[in-house]
């Protein structure tokens, strides 16, 4: 982690008279991080995100784009083998979680995450160059997952790796991806924005428990049928080399209230809310 953000030190036994050191260690080890430390350890994470080589960057972010496309993958392979449409509604949006597990835990750099990662070194330091680096960081991430999505779509699109009935389970998981009007992806991808950030978030709390987070939080993006710019896009990309859609609803019924959505979802409702909680004990402590 970057050198210049240092976390403060919250320590729940500090002010408890009567405890020897060896208690407070071990209420230490036992307590939960506050909201401050857990925002110093993100700020941390984004302070050394954005001193990244670009080539680095790219190179994850493609990464997360093509493992990202195990969500439409798994989900498919689940929805087609599952004949109850109840059953099918419940398991299937299990699978959507593999792509995000492969891309979290493997720490490969995904648009959504960004938006609060990122962000909190933003509102920290509220300097022109500063909101420089996380607009390149964001181009070159967005860029990067979106090239990785399509090269995924197309290898899904034109192989004959998956049966038939698997591929007729990706159409159809996909086509809501364009079949909503603006606002109401908009507002679909305002709720994904929300939890990814929020998943973000709660993953420095969680330790061991990692994944388990990961499952739960894009689980209800799936079961929510939430637009997420990056895992809609390898089923709207799917559905074009298809020709199921066209490139124009790609952009415009897709891309554009998708980006948008996830921006506001996770800026505004994660990193600014969380940021706003703890702004004043920071202050305290810097």
């Amino acid at each position: 982690m970057h050198s210049k953000a240092t976390s403060p030190t919250f320590s729940p036994a500090a002010d408890i008279e009567g405890v020897s050191d060896q208690q407070r260690r071990e209420i230490r080890a036992q307590s939960r991080p506050n909201a401050a430390l857990i925002h110093e350890t993100i700020r941390a994470e984004g302070e050394s995100e954005l001193e990244r080589r670009w080539w680095a960057i790219l190179l994850s972010g493609f990464a997360a784009g093509l493992s990202m496309s195990l969500s439409l993958i798994v989900q498919g392979e689940f929805y087609a083998f599952v004949a109850d449409e109840a059953a099918r509604r419940l398991f299937a949006p299990l699978g959507y979680t593999a792509g995000f597990l492969v891309v979290v835990l493997g720490r490969q750099q995904l648009f959504t995450e960004n938006t609060l990662t990122p962000i909190l070194p933003l509102l920290h330091h509220r300097d022109a160059k500063t909101l420089g680096q996380v607009a390149r960081l964001w181009s070159l991430v967005l860029l990067a997952n979106i090239v990785g999505t399509w090269a995924a779509a197309a290898a899904l699109a034109h192989t004959d790796v998956f049966e038939p009935r698997i591929i007729d389970a990706f159409t159809e998981l996909s086509r809501h991806t364009v079949e909503g009007p603006f606002s109401t992806t908009f507002m679909r991808a305002i709720f994904a924005g929300w939890l990814i950030a929020l998943m973000a978030w709660l993953l420095p709390a969680v330790r061991g428990a990692r994944a388990h987070i990961v499952m739960v939080m894009t689980y209800l993006v799936a079961l929510g049928q939430f637009a997420h710019i990056v895992a809609g896009s390898v089923e709207c990309a799917f559905l074009v080399l298809k020709g199921q859609t066209s490139l124009w609803d790609y952009v415009a019924m897709f891309f554009v209230p998708t980006l948008l959505g996830n921006v506001v979802g996770g800026t505004t409702l994660v990193a600014l809310l969380n940021y706003g909680q703890v702004a004043a004990e920071l202050d305290q402590n810097s």
